[in-house]
This record gives C-alpha cells, structure tokens and sequence, in this order.
C-alpha cells in the first residue's frame, strides 16, 4: 500500500452544489422560456387579423422543460401569416416573436450573468 492519501469530501461537496445549481438554473431557464411562450401567445394574439375571432381563439400553447411552442391550430393560420397568391400577408406571429426575443435574450444573460 502506498502512503499517498487522498481526500474527496470537498470535491463530493463540490459535485453536490454543482448539481444543485444545475437543477435551480435549469428551474430558472424554464421560467422564462414559460413566461416568453406565454407572453408571444398574447402579442400573437392580439396582432392577429380578425374576421371571426376562430384564428385567435384557435392558438394552443405548450411548454415542456425548455421548449415551448405557440400557434394557432387553425387550417388557415400560416396563410394568414404568409399569405398567398390573392391575398397579402397578415404577419401577426412574427412580430410577437420579435417583440418577444430581446426580454427573453436578456433574461437568459441575467441568468447567466448570475452563474458567474
């Protein structure tokens, strides 16, 4: 046997706290890819052309861990959005996406930032 001895209780302690920072960060992250998911779904909304109300009563909402996913479930959505040959298009998707993108890009600085 040699005579070299080696602790690891702080590098245990060390893997532990990194493992708790992982899951609070990933906890954060979620957090605002909710609230940003949530937050396009109502611009979408209330950009959206309405004839009816079915297009903008039509959008379903989905987060799970750290994707999230909005849009209408109409058959007409992406028409309206991109339009067609007779028709112009009606943007009301993209622009909540870009109103959305530079809080949800500052959120995910200031969680990093809080990590250094």
């Amino acid at each position: 046997m040699s005579g070299l001895s080696v602790d690891v209780t702080d590098f245990n302690k060390l893997a532990a706290d990194l493992g708790k920072v992982g899951a609070r960060t990933t906890y954060r992250a979620a957090k605002i890819v909710r609230k940003t998911t949530f937050d396009t779904q109502r611009d979408a909304q209330a950009f959206c052309p309405v004839d009816t109300g079915n297009l903008r009563n039509s959008f379903v909402t989905e987060v799970i861990g750290l994707t999230g996913v909005t849009g209408p479930t109409a058959d007409y959505g992406e028409y309206v959005e991109l339009g067609t040959s007779r028709m112009g298009p009606h943007a009301y998707v993209g622009p909540a996406v870009d109103r959305n993108t530079p809080p949800f890009v500052s959120a995910l600085e200031q969680l990093a930032g809080d990590l250094l």
